[in-house]
């Protein structure tokens, strides 16, 4: 299980990291508090699925896939970095989903309202652009 812990913190991290991201631009740059509060709300949600066990089996040293591409680094607009940023979201909570399936059901069902929430936030995002 310590390999499915591993997979768990990444995902966790990379989805509570783009939320916050996606926040930050509802609140900063759009002014849309309504939005804003979607993915606070959403990004707080996360909070009872994650357990210390998780991040025991933390391991960046050997992790073979920290090197960005250069694509990671280059973003052409804001709509472009919105964009990544709701893909890294919903990549990140499908496979949190299906890890939890693993080993919990109900937190596999918590993060599936909340990759659907994201689809939902993503179209009221992109009219408010």
């Amino acid at each position: 299980m310590t390999k499915i812990y591993r997979l768990i913190d990444a995902n966790y991290n990379r989805l509570k990291e783009a939320l916050r991201l996606l926040e930050d631009i509802a609140r900063f740059i759009l002014d849309n508090k309504e939005l804003s509060y979607g993915f606070k709300t959403l990004r707080h949600s996360l909070a009872p699925l994650y357990e210390f066990e998780y991040l025991k089996h933390r391991d960046i040293i050997k992790d073979v896939g920290k090197e960005s591409i250069k694509s990671e680094f280059e973003r052409g607009s804001l709509e472009a970095l919105i964009m990544a940023n709701f893909s890294r979201a919903q990549e990140a909570a499908r496979t949190l989903e299906e890890a939890f399936k693993l080993i919990d059901n109900k937190k596999a069902q918590i993060v599936k309202e909340i990759r659907y929430e994201l689809y939902n936030l993503q179209k009221i995002f992109m009219e408010n652009l």
